[in-house]
């Protein structure tokens, strides 16, 4: 576990505001549910990509970010300058970073795909070169390296998938911070409005006006034989992944949990 060494503000150049869209589309309809109220909250402008290339940066401070599981590495670079990046696990106060194509192969180096070695675990991957991390952010996660062909490398994704990456992208050495995030307990339902989460209705429990399940006498079962969402998605089992470029570059599947 990471020990957080701060509790000083964070740095107001790498803070903006944070509106609240309570799950309401670019047209102001509400096209999630249950969102809405939460703790006003100001947004982290973290670094995913690679700005200053061969340039080592000190590592100032370990902070806490609302806006995600992960925690934060405030980094300070020698001309002065400050960025958030995502925080490896295993990195200190004090320890220095480096992007560059071939940095060592320490926590939170970054460097291309190509000149990892087989079996390294990485974090904050780009899909394609030049547009930043884009997979594998979450508090815990990191994909091994399982092989280099032509202009590919292998990944193992943390659901089991195995996937092509290009290998002139770049990728963060280790493991996400803060893996036990997944033991945490809310314990009351006010933590959960407090993250701007608002409470759910069974779709039984509505009238048949609102909800496919809705109506019917008492605990009525599900009336339709293929359950569906009001958006008439299918609500049991349906694939939603829709044809994707990326499709080509999948190798192995991701094994589905029995329940």
């Amino acid at each position: 576990m990471i020990k957080l060494l701060t509790k000083k503000e964070p740095e107001k150049s790498l803070l903006k505001p944070l509106k609240k869209k309570a799950g309401r589309g670019n047209s102001g309809r509400i096209t999630v549910r249950h969102r809405g109220g939460g703790v006003k909250r100001m947004y982290r402008i973290v670094e995913f990509g690679q700005k200053k290339l061969d340039i080592p940066a000190k590592v100032l401070a370990l902070e806490y970010d609302p806006n995600r599981t992960a925690f934060l590495a405030l980094l300070e670079y020698q001309d002065g300058q400050k960025k958030y990046i995502l925080a490896p696990q295993g990195l200190k106060v004090g320890d220095e970073v480096i992007f560059s194509e071939k940095a060592p192969l320490k926590p939170g180096n970054r460097q291309k795909l190509k000149n990892v070695p087989v079996g390294t675990f990485v974090y904050n991957i780009e899909l394609e070169p030049g547009q930043g991390g884009k997979i594998v952010r979450g508090a815990g996660t990191s994909a091994q390296v399982m092989a280099q062909e032509g202009k590919y490398t292998h990944l193992k994704m943390p659901s089991g998938e195995v996937r092509k990456i290009f290998n002139e992208c770049f990728s963060s050495i280790g493991q996400v911070s803060h893996p036990e995030h997944r033991f945490k307990k809310l314990k009351k339902a006010g933590k959960t409005r407090l993250k701007g989460r608002r409470p759910t209705v069974r779709g039984t429990a509505m009238v048949p006006a609102a909800h496919p399940h809705g109506g019917g006498e008492g605990r009525a079962p599900i009336g339709l034989k293929h359950p569906k969402t009001p958006w008439g998605k299918l609500a049991k089992g349906g694939k939603t992944r829709k044809k994707k470029w990326t499709d080509k570059l999948i190798i192995q599947r991701r094994k589905r949990k029995k329940s």
